[in-house]
């Protein structure tokens, strides 16, 4: 009986502001829950004997422990219990895709929907935080070994974390001004706001994480200059930063950006708040963006924020191939973001002084599965369109950086460019030294950089007190 009671509380929504509104600002599009809704939303896990939620998770977190926690009102428990597995649980609570992970396999999503795992996790770090204290776990003895990690984002705050619990001396290089790496360039204000991130850095350093900015390995210093300075294993968690072009006529003409140029600027370098902060960003009006995924999404709601008054998302494929989370979509669409499905561009079109204004397309039909195992785009033959635009955001991925690959040439690549590395403990070809995340696997979520921090972690720390 009482488990039946439980289904029958339908899942709590997420109170957020109106689309009308916050289409025009950069402030957080959900509320969060009350206490109140947290525990009622926690209320319908069936605590099962053997949870199917917990397989779904890339960093192993104990999801029927803390949220029973929150159920009984015990929040401070709720956060300790994440905190085991998850050095970052405010920013996951946000960002990563807990539909196609944890929550896609909860018994109740069988019949229903599923409990709202993400969401939970965000209420119990959000709580924490606003109590003003953040509660510190006991660290182990110190080993007296000294990790360098390369790339303060999601996988190298993760090795970090994990490593300074175990004993370890910890060093976060990173080579912007400020830690969290792609949570900071990369996502938005919006989506995730940066005092959340810097929240999560500050608790890292009471951890006793140390974090030296504007270090760029392969250029201020290399690999082989940190084992020379006295650091006992290296970790790369240095993403996929490189912008990936379409390479089609006129990606040169002004108004043209990659997404990881016009996201950087907006999100690490605040050209949202131009002229108190003074970096340049073309604010257009008639704003188009090509792809389809998370950062399709994010440049397409940031350009809607910079007073565009069109933007649209070009995509080659249909809505049911478009990779970004449901979520964000949903809220693209309800901030006026449009959708021109089955088009690809051939060209961009310039005026006389190389400004972007238009840009040249082809309708498409989808054909057999490629290798991805999404349909094929195949052009329709005489389809080609030309429609007008001043601003042009690429989003269609980002590749490997080779700054840091080229100066450690004794770490192997695949043909793409990135770090071959083991998947079971994320060595590289280099003794003493790891890698995981985008840098190994291309551009990925945050919760499976994440995962592979973890894995690579419990490898290091093996390695420091049992040898390679």
């Amino acid at each position: 009986m009482a488990e039946k009671k439980r289904e029958k509380v339908p899942r709590q929504p997420m109170p957020e502001q109106d689309p009308k509104v916050r289409g025009r600002n950069f402030d957080e599009v959900p509320f969060g829950y009350s206490p109140e809704t947290a525990k009622l939303e926690a209320s319908r896990c069936l605590q099962c004997k053997n949870p199917s939620c917990m397989p779904g998770c890339p960093v192993e977190i104990d999801i029927p422990a803390f949220i029973a926690r929150i159920k009984e009102g015990d929040f401070q428990g709720a956060i300790a219990k994440l905190k085991e597995k998850n050095v970052l649980p405010a920013v996951c609570g946000r960002v990563c895709p807990q539909e196609l992970q944890c929550e896609k396999v909860c018994i109740l999503s069988k019949k229903g929907d599923p409990v709202a795992i993400g969401r939970l996790e965000r209420f119990a770090a959000d709580w924490e935080r606003a109590q003003g204290e953040v509660s510190i776990p006991e660290k182990e003895a110190s080993t007296g070994k000294r990790v360098a990690v390369v790339g303060s984002g999601p996988s190298g705050l993760t090795v970090a974390g994990d490593l300074i619990l175990k004993g370890h001396d910890v060093t976060v290089f990173e080579a912007f001004q400020v830690p969290g790496g792609v949570l900071v360039y990369g996502i938005p204000e919006f989506r995730l706001p940066k005092a959340i991130v810097a929240a999560e850095v500050d608790y890292m350093k009471k951890l006793g994480v140390k974090f030296q900015g504007d270090m760029v390995v392969g250029a201020t210093v290399t690999v082989d200059e940190l084992f020379e300075e006295g650091y006992d294993a290296v970790y790369i968690g240095v993403g996929a930063g490189l912008p990936v072009f379409m390479r089609i006529p006129g990606e040169n003409l002004i108004g043209v950006y990659s997404a990881n140029e016009y996201l950087t600027r907006s999100n690490l370098m605040k050209a949202y708040l131009f002229p108190e902060y003074d970096t340049p960003i073309i604010m257009g009006k008639d704003v188009v963006v090509f792809g389809a995924g998370n950062v399709a999404m994010d440049s397409a709601r940031t350009a809607l924020r910079l007073d565009a008054d069109r933007v649209r998302i070009i995509y080659r494929r249909s809505r049911q191939e478009m990779p970004a989370r449901i979520e964000e979509i949903h809220h693209a669409e309800e901030e006026g973001v449009e959708f021109v499905l089955l088009a690809a561009p051939l060209n961009f079109v310039g005026d006389n002084d190389g400004r972007l204004k238009g840009v040249r397309c082809q309708r498409m039909e989808l054909g057999e599965p490629d290798e991805s195992g999404r349909r094929r785009p195949v052009p329709i033959k005489g389809s080609e369109f030309e429609t007008e635009c001043d601003t042009a955001v690429i989003a269609i991925g980002a590749g490997a950086n080779p700054l840091l690959t080229k100066a450690t040439p004794d770490i192997k690549l695949n043909k793409r460019g990135y770090i071959i590395a083991e998947p079971e403990t994320g060595k590289t070809t280099k003794k003493g030294v790891w890698a995981g995340g985008d840098i190994v696997t291309g551009q990925a979520t945050v919760i499976l950089a994440m995962g592979a921090g973890r894995t690579v972690a419990n490898s290091i720390h093996r390695y420091l007190t049992l040898g390679w």
